[in-house]
């Protein structure tokens, strides 16, 4: 069988990756310390425990299993935190990174798909944003990104590493069939947080900040359905074993939504009120961040048919709902 090794399929974006492998005829081996994710959530394809930072481990899993790909997920990814503790952002994000590489390319594992973020761009105010717009993070979130790619490029220049990095913008709602979803701990994202609001299991949502330069004040994202989000890692996987070059894609819709926005959309798919109250800015957000790239649709056919907003609201909601792991 064609393995593919996923770092993080434990956790929430690396669940549906490796539910989407498996659809597409490999065998995704998790790799994943558990620290954030859920042993409940790896259904797919066999589990291997272990850290980004434990070389022999992963020297041992590689040898395994000779993946053909490394699918790579595993990450601290909440801004908040990365502006008041960014040496673990550096330490986990890119000094684990780095390990892996090392190892991927060790083990002659040349192929590596990188789950990046559209907070590489930081800033760029009313500007759209596409693969050639400047990176200029900020916060630790976004600069561990940009430096995991920039180590990327130099493996590929070195040592003949391929890759196919992935900018993505907000990703939201859930396996429609169920089998698994957004489950953090605790939870930051939100679309979640905002459910557990609507459904009395959290106190009101906070809104961070009503005074942007956006028409109702509130910050601008750009949304896209995690069920397309890892159609287009499967894609960007076969882009590289048909011998491709590497190549960076920004994967979001193209169309943004005010925090204001999402929680009208919410209420209207739940027919519930959601309880919020307004607080000042949270340090490290950008005003507004919405893809301007068609370079996905281009050249890897890529078409995310589930990320409207009513369809990422009712798919969270049903596994917010009827959806759990326990371990």
């Amino acid at each position: 069988m064609t393995n593919v090794l996923v770092t993080g399929g434990a956790g929430y974006i690396g669940s549906h990756a490796c539910k989407a492998l498996k659809a597409a005829g490999f065998t995704p081996v998790t790799y994943d310390n558990l620290v954030t994710g859920w042993k409940d959530a790896v259904k797919f394809g066999p589990f291997e425990q272990g850290d980004l930072s434990d070389r022999a481990r992963l020297a041992a899993v590689f040898a395994k299993y000779e993946p053909v790909a490394v699918m790579h997920f595993a990450a601290l990814s909440q801004v908040g935190e990365a502006m008041s503790e960014p040496g673990r952002y550096w330490r986990n994000n890119v000094e684990g990174s780095l390990t892996l590489i090392e190892a991927a390319t060790a083990a002659g594992c040349l192929n590596f798909v990188f789950s990046s973020t559209c907070a590489t761009y930081g800033e760029h105010d009313n500007v759209v944003l596409d693969e050639s717009t400047p990176q200029e993070p900020l916060n630790a979130y976004g600069a561990s990104k940009r430096a995991v790619e920039n180590i990327l490029r130099d493996f590929g220049a070195a040592y003949g590493l391929k890759h196919v990095i992935f900018r993505y913008f907000n990703v939201a709602g859930a396996d429609p069939d169920g089998e698994v979803g957004e489950h953090h701990r605790p939870e930051t994202h939100l679309i979640p947080v905002m459910l557990e609001a609507i459904d009395g299991k959290r106190p009101a949502l906070t809104i961070h900040g009503t005074d942007y330069d956006t028409p109702d004040g509130t910050c601008i994202r750009d949304y896209v359905h995690v069920m397309d989000l890892v159609d287009a890692h499967v894609l960007g996987l076969k882009w590289l074993q048909d011998g491709k070059e590497s190549r960076v894609f920004n994967l979001g819709t193209g169309k943004g939504f005010s925090v204001r926005e999402v929680i009208d959309a919410s209420g209207a798919v739940t027919n519930r009120e959601v309880p919020y109250s307004e607080g000042p800015r949270r340090a490290g957000d950008a005003t507004k961040l919405v893809s301007g790239s068609t370079r996905a649709a281009a050249e890897l056919g890529w078409t995310p048919e589930r990320s409207t907003m009513p369809q990422m609201i009712a798919d969270a909601w049903r596994w917010h709902q009827n959806g759990h792991y326990e371990g």
